[in-house]
């Protein structure tokens, strides 16, 4: 008997499970087969690759651009994002992280020369920075006139299009809530928190968790669980050396060339690690008094400018350079700008760090071509390059290089690779990922083995959460589209009078909808919150019943329950029953008069 009754329970609750299973099923197929339940993320740049970032999010009727970058190893047209996969006209929003080429720069072209009707927004450090680099890129660009995609007009034109957020302001835009978090990297660098219909999503372009950063911040850890993220993964598994032994290995290479007659090139980009490289170089020299003959330049057509940029946004760097105010710590003892190779006495020993940071043209270009055939001199490459261009290939240290004027030159300069990129690596990435416990991970800025090894690399490492919180990652690539359902979420925010009587136990009133956001309003305060307007409509109707006011009294306490229906007795002895304080009337008929 008892074995009979353990199988029957056996099979009672593998029954239930096999019925659950079917339902959770259903509920799946349900789920998927409503196209309104469909969100998808597109990248149109940067899917399996690094450069021209730019990516579509699509749900309920929405769509969100995110970024508008170039390619900085392609020229004109080939450099733009694939934007001929979006209808541009249906854009509502397209938000820009922050101010290096790759991840605005095709904004001027984009709002000057196609259809896009939408809103545009980025932090005011970003704003007031992407003014600069872009017209400094149009500046020192060595391509055709044809090739050109926009000039210092478009700058300008697009510049009055641009809105502006302060980290942590939340807005709306039809319907699409978003609010950007400092993301390190550079000044003004943002990950953007969006919201859709109740599923959050979280872009953090390109950031930085380095602790010890000379200037910046550490990226935020925004505190909330994100359905999506959409996260960059520039570095693979690659772990970045400790700080300091990076520092010190950097710092004595210089000592050692300029020591020994030589000259010392860093290319960099005008804004961004060129800054943090900046105040390394000039607390170096002013500890060692034997370099102090020896001069630094930042060669930039706008160093001065950037400079000024970099003193007014002093309150949202980090702690360090808080701390040292009113002192500007950009103010440098042994760094001089240099606006151009003609102002520039080569006669000695120098460090230069010069734009643009991959040497495809400008003042880096230029000193590469001047400085490559000596053995004194050394090229040190500080940051992240991308394929295709001349710093990624002097990486491989060829025995000759090809000059701007199409030569070829001998390379007998060294070459170190001492990066100060400021991107998360492997275990950073990897790290902040695991707080955030995400539902669906999208991978993107990377080239396609370092995406791949990264996600062999973080499932390896988060089996341990997976059971808990599952995670499925995507590694798309450029005008592939992921597909992912949520059926996002419908809540409705009880105010105002509705509010107090909530409170008090009663729910009701009147549900407004604005784009995803409801509300429960009491019909006497739609005017509040509303451009409508109230009425009141007056209906009297006549119904034969056969029994007394006490009976019909007593049947309607029992629907409506008796605090809601209260009797009275008229002057005339008649009885006069109120129903929801007396927006409901009865009271007897007069008889029909006789004729």
């Amino acid at each position: 008997g008892q074995e009979v009754g353990r199988r029957f329970h056996k099979l009672v609750d593998r029954l239930g499970s096999m019925a659950e299973e079917t339902a959770k099923r259903k509920a799946e197929d349900e789920l998927i087969s409503d196209p309104e339940n469909l969100l998808t993320f597109t990248p149109l740049g940067a899917g399996q690759e690094v450069g021209r970032s730019c990516h579509i999010l699509k749900f309920k009727g929405k769509t969100v651009m995110l970024d508008i970058g170039i390619h900085p190893g392609k020229v004109g047209l080939d450099s733009l994002p694939f934007t001929d996969f979006v209808d541009l006209e249906k854009i509502d929003l397209l938000l820009v992280s922050h101010f290096h080429l790759d991840h605005c720069g095709a904004l001027p072209w984009f709002l000057r020369k196609t259809t896009f009707k939408g809103r545009v927004f980025m932090t005011r450090a970003t704003k007031h920075i992407y003014r600069l680099l872009l017209a400094d890129f149009v500046k020192v660009s060595n391509i055709a006139a044809e090739n050109m995609l926009y000039d210092d007009n478009d700058i300008e034109k697009s510049f009055d299009k641009i809105e502006v957020i302060e980290f942590l302001e939340e807005k709306v835009v039809n319907g699409i809530r978003f609010r950007p978090y400092n993301a390190g990297h550079v000044l003004g660098a943002a990950m953007f928190f969006i919201e859709i219909a109740g599923v959050k999503i979280l872009y953090t372009g390109d950031f930085s968790r380095e602790e010890n950063d000379r200037h910046l911040v550490q990226a935020e850890i925004p505190p909330f669980r994100p359905d999506i993220l959409i996260s960059e993964s520039t570095y693979g598994t690659h772990a970045h050396e400790p700080r300091h032994e990076r520092e010190l290995r950097f710092t004595s290479t210089i000592h050692k060339v300029v020591t020994s007659g030589g000259r010392c090139l860093i290319p960099v980009f005008a804004l961004g690690r060129a800054q943090e490289l900046l105040l390394i170089l000039d607390e170096y020299w002013q500890a060692h008094p034997d370099l102090h003959n020896i001069s630094i330049f930042h060669a930039s057509a706008m160093a001065q400018k950037c400079m000024k940029e970099y003193e007014t946004f002093a309150d949202i760097m980090n702690e360090r350079v808080r701390r040292m105010r009113p002192d500007n710590p950009f103010r440098f003892r042994h760094i001089y700008p240099l606006k151009s190779i003609h102002d520039f006495v080569d006669d000695g020993p120098s460090v230069v760090l010069a734009s643009p940071g991959m040497m495809q043209s400008g003042l880096s270009r230029e000193l590469l071509d001047r400085w490559a055939p000596d053995a004194h001199n050394a090229i040190i490459i500080a940051g992240y390059n991308v394929e295709g261009t001349p710093a990624k290939e002097i990486l491989n240290e060829p025995a000759e290089i090809t000059s701007m004027s199409g030569q070829r030159i001998p390379r007998r300069a060294k070459v170190h690779n001492i990066s100060f990129s400021a991107h998360v690596d492997f275990q950073q990435n990897r790290d902040f990922i695991r707080t955030l416990k995400p539902a669906h991970l999208v991978l993107v800025h990377g080239e396609k083995s370092q995406m791949e090894h990264f996600k062999t690399g973080f499932l390896r490492d988060y089996v341990d959460l997976a059971e808990q919180h599952p995670i499925t990652v995507h590694t798309p690539k450029n005008a592939d589209a992921v597909e992912m359902h949520f059926r996002g979420e419908k809540m409705a925010k009880v105010i105002g009078r509705a509010a107090a009587e909530a409170a008090a136990g009663r729910v009701g009133g009147v549900l407004l909808q604005r784009a995803f956001d409801f509300h429960l309003v009491h019909p006497d305060e739609l005017f509040k919150y509303t451009d409508m307007k109230t009425a009141t409509v007056f209906q009297r109707q006549i119904v034969q019943f056969a029994h007394s006011m006490a009976v019909l009294q007593s049947y309607l306490a029992r629907i409506y329950g008796a605090d809601v229906v209260a009797a009275e007795q008229l002057t005339d002895g008649a009885t006069r029953l109120t129903i929801r304080h007396g927006r409901v009337t009865i009271v007897p008929a007069p008889a029909p008069a006789a004729d």
